[in-house]
Order: C-alpha cells, then structure tokens, then sequence
C-alpha cells in the first residue's frame, strides 16, 4: 500500500496526516503530489470528491515551508468557483499547514472588503478566493501578486461555465510569469485545454478515470441522505439508529480519529460499538470481528481502508457519516448491503456544502438517492402510532382478544363501538409512548414546536423529572412488559411503582423512569440477562 511518506513529503507534513487520521493517499494525490513536488506545471482531471484538495494542498504547503515568503505578499493563490468551496479549501489548508505554522484566508463575495483588506494587510500565506473578488481585490491594489511561488485553478470548467474567463485570463495574466501552475477539471473542453496551453509550462497531465457501476446493481439497497450540520451529526445518528434498528450496521469515517471519537461517543451511550482503522493490530481487528460474528456488536465504525475485505452476511445497514471522497468509494460501501435477496439499507450524513458531491454520486449510480428531513419528534410520535395500529391487527387476527369481550359488551350499553375501539386504541398508544412528542433537549438538534395541550383527557405519563431506556430487544423477541418490569425491580432493586410507560415496539423497547433512576438500572440491566440474553441497554438518545 503506498503510504503518504512513500510520495515524497516531509515529516511534518505525514505528522499532520497522521493526526489528522489519514491512512493512504487516492489516485490523483499519488499521481500530482510527486509532481508538484518536483516544481512541475499540473493539469489534472479528477471528478469532484477525488480529493483532489489534498493533492495540491500538501506539496506546495510543502515547497512554501521550504522556502518562506520575505514579505507580507502571499505565495499561493487557489482560485475556486463557489464561497463554499473557498472555504471547504481555506478549512483544509489550515488544518495540513497547522504544524508548519502557515497562515490561509478565504475572500469570496458577501464578506466586506474592509475586513478581507484588514487581513490581507496583516500578511498571508495562501489566499483561497472566488474569481471575481480576487480581480477586485487586484484592481484595488489590496492583493499584490508579485510574490507568488504557485497559482491553483480548482474546478476550472465550473468557473467558466459561471462566467468567470475573462477574470481568470486577467488574473493569470497578472500573476508572474515565473511561477509553478497547476489545473483541475472535472471535464477538459477545449476552452480549457486553450488556458492550460497559453498559461501551464510543459504540465504533466493525469486524469482519473471516472469509476462506473453497472445500472441496478444497487437496486436492492434503499438509499437516503439527511441534511445535517456537522455539530448535529452524532445527535442525529443515535436518532436515525433508534429508528432504524437495524441488526448491523457499517458506519464509515474518514479518518482514524473521527473512528475513534465516534466511537467512543456511541459507546458512552450506551450502542455496542466497535472501531476499526489502520492503525489496530491484527490480533486487535480479529477480536473485533469475532465479537461481531457472535452477535455481540451493533455497529462497526470505520474507515474505507480498514473495511476492506470484510465479509459480513447479516449486514442490514452502511452508513456514511460523512459524504464518501468519490463516488466509486459510495457504490462499493453501500454493495455491502442487500445481499442474498434482502433489502439493505444506505443512509448518508450530507453537509450543506456537499451537495454537488451527493449529486455526482448519483451521476456514477444513476439512482435517485433520496433527500429527507431529519425525523422530528412529532415523526416519531406518527411512527408509534402506525407500531400501536399494527399491534391492534396483530391481536384481532391472533384471535387471543376473546376474554375481553365482557368489558367491552358492559360498555356498549353506553357508547357505540368506534367510541371505545377508539378509546381503547388511545389508552394502548399513549401507554406505549407516554402520550406525549419527545423532548430532543440532549440532542443539541433545533427545538421543536410542541403540540397544544389538550383542554380535556389524561395527564400525559411524561413529567419534569422523568427519562426512557432504550432496550434492545421488542415484540420479534417474545418480550413482554411484564418481563421488563420484572427485571427492573429484581435486578436494580426500585419498585415497580416508580416505573413509567413501555413501549414494545418489534425490536426495541422503551421504558420510562424517574431521572435519578436512569443509571441505576441501565447498569443493573447491562450486568444481567432479560430472558437468558444479554441485551443492549442505554438511555434513550432521542428524549429523556
């Protein structure tokens, strides 16, 4: 495996990759950054999502290091189509030049000019910005070019589709002569390729071949992004996985660190949850995967590298915590999936700055993926309700409804059968799901409007001072309240008074208790078994 030391970077430079968790550098950063490296003129054609940012970041923060600017004037211009992905790109400089102590600042239109001038002034290394504000930036004499070591075009073929050719021509055209120049594109028309022969010195050419996939054969995997920004992700994830139950799930990571982290924050909520990166020993990665086998962990969070080769059959769910690098990365973790016959099931974190990303992925697919809101807690509540009504028909058709009968006929005396089919339907919802939406407090997502109180009707169960459980395991597990009742009070030693309302859904249960509580019986339950099984139990992610 060729490793980011293998192409020629410094040790300080493979230092901040490796705290930054990186493990193997893509096609195009093998092929450009040994030529950037050598001082060579680059023109590049790689889709968006290649990382290609990476591919030019590292070798010129590289050269810079080893021969630092004498003035206040930058040394390395990028110029980029989009405010998004000025400062996608000024965000990735920062974090590869952190260490080698270099100073980055993205200019794009919307921001004053004052304080983009105010910085400029000040003295920087790189400079990120749009065409247009750059040209005016340079005509204003607040952007002086004349110490330039090196000049990025990213995305070329989307800034000329903006209009932007006549600006770049005059910025090229009043960047030095002698300078080191290099170019990407997604695509190399022939108003590309004019630019790249008037401004590029003998370039060294790559392209990346576009990964194709064959139509349908992710026909089986159910497909959906949710947009989410990146502080609310975690929240998110526990809400989408509690939905979702499923029986195993492949979360992909970018980096070791964020393997680690995630980890480790899923865990501490109680998810039996597994890392696996790079930098595990084998004897480590074997008793992971040991552990899965035997049905002892819910989620297995990785990076691509370290998920190669797994062989999981009973994989229900992949998903991408953060939108994949390429979309040949996205097609074969979701192939993970949908195997044997069965339906998998793809959900993808999407920022929402990574649009244009999720839009090539389908471009390599030429599936549809699904865009959805974040399930909000009145979702939830309509869930439940389909989980009380499905219950309801299971009962009619199982026919073990008939002792009841007496109750019921005492009662048509004085309503009609749709007033108390209703009202039983109302008293077996609400003892389910407390009566009342979630609260998403411990969630750190957006607060939600609730619902009116009703003037008349029960109390709902849910008070100040009361939290859920959550436990894995529902009715497809032959569980009853009365077996987690029964092991609440035996095993964690509270009365049976002090718990609240259960909900059995098909495969995970809730169960409502009082706040100081909580701790006392996830522990109790996790030491224990419920029906000869050692279950997952954790408070509930999506409400206390």
């Amino acid at each position: 495996m060729t490793t980011f030391a293998d192409l020629g970077l410094s040790l300080p430079v493979v230092e901040a990759l490796i705290a930054l968790g990186y493990e193997e550098p893509t096609p195009i950063q093998t092929d450009a950054i040994p030529a950037l490296l050598a001082g060579r003129d680059l023109l590049g054609q790689a889709a968006t999502g290649t990382g290609k940012t990476a591919a030019f970041a590292l070798p010129l923060l590289q050269r810079l290091a080893a021969t630092p600017p004498v003035s206040l004037r930058p040394a390395l211009l990028v110029l980029v189509p989009t405010r998004e992905l000025a400062m996608q790109v000024a965000e990735a400089f920062h974090k590869y030049g952190r260490a080698l102590g270099t100073t980055v600042v993205p200019i794009y239109g919307g921001q004053a000019f004052s304080q983009q001038i105010k910085i400029l002034r000040r003295g920087v290394h790189v400079v990120v910005a749009t065409p247009g504000r750059a040209l005016d930036h340079i005509r204003r004499k607040t952007l002086d070019l004349s110490g330039l070591a090196a000049i990025v075009l990213d995305e070329a073929d989307e800034m000329l589709d903006m209009g932007f050719a006549e600006e770049l021509e005059n910025i090229l055209d009043a960047a030095p002569t002698v300078r080191q120049t290099a170019l990407f594109s997604a695509t190399l028309p022939p108003r590309i390729t004019v630019i790249a022969e008037r401004h590029l010195n003998n370039p060294v050419r790559i392209r990346i071949a576009e990964e194709k996939t064959r139509a349908g054969s992710t026909a089986k995997v159910r497909q959906v992004a949710y947009l989410v920004p990146r502080a609310q992700k975690v929240a998110a994830l526990g809400r989408v996985l509690d939905l979702e139950a499923p029986t195993l799930a492949l979360v992909f990571c970018r980096t070791r660190t964020e393997v680690d982290t995630l980890t480790a924050t899923l865990s501490g909520h109680g998810f039996r949850a597994e890392a696996l990166h790079g930098g595990m020993t084998q004897d480590a990665r074997d008793r992971v995967m040991k552990r899965t086998r035997a049905g002892s962990v819910d989620l297995l969070v990785a990076t691509d590298v370290a998920a190669r080769g797994l062989d999981i059959d009973h994989l229900s769910h992949v998903v991408n915590f953060n939108v994949p690098e390429s979309p040949g990365a996205y097609v074969h973790r979701i192939g993970r999936t949908g195997r044997a016959g069965r339906e998998g099931v793809a959900i993808t974190f999407v920022e929402p700055r990574e649009h244009r990303t999720l839009r090539s992925v389908e471009g390599v697919t030429r599936q549809k993926i699904t865009i959805a809101q974040l399930p909000t807690a009145v979702d939830v509540q309509a869930r439940r309700l389909g989980l009380t009504t499905a219950s309801v028909r299971e009962a009619i058709v199982a026919g073990a409804s008939e002792h009841y009968r007496v109750a019921v006929e005492s009662l048509t005396d004085e309503y009609d059968l749709m007033t108390i089919a209703m009202a039983a339907v109302q008293l077996a919802h609400e003892r389910g799901t407390g009566g009342a939406p979630r609260d998403d407090a411990d969630l750190d997502l957006p607060a939600e409007q609730p619902p009116a109180p009703a003037k008349k009707g029960p109390r709902p169960a849910r008070t100040k001072g009361l939290a859920r459980i959550y436990i894995g395991a529902g009715r497809k597990n032959n569980l009853r309240p009365t077996d987690l009742v029964g092991a609440i009070v035996n095993e964690a030693g509270i009365e049976a008074r002090e718990i609240g309302t259960i909900e059995i859904a098909d495969k995970f249960s809730l169960v409502e208790l009082p706040e100081e509580r909580v701790d006392q019986v996830v522990r109790a339950l996790r030491a224990s078994t419920i029906k000869g099984k050692k279950l997952t139990v954790r408070r509930d992610l999506a409400g206390r």
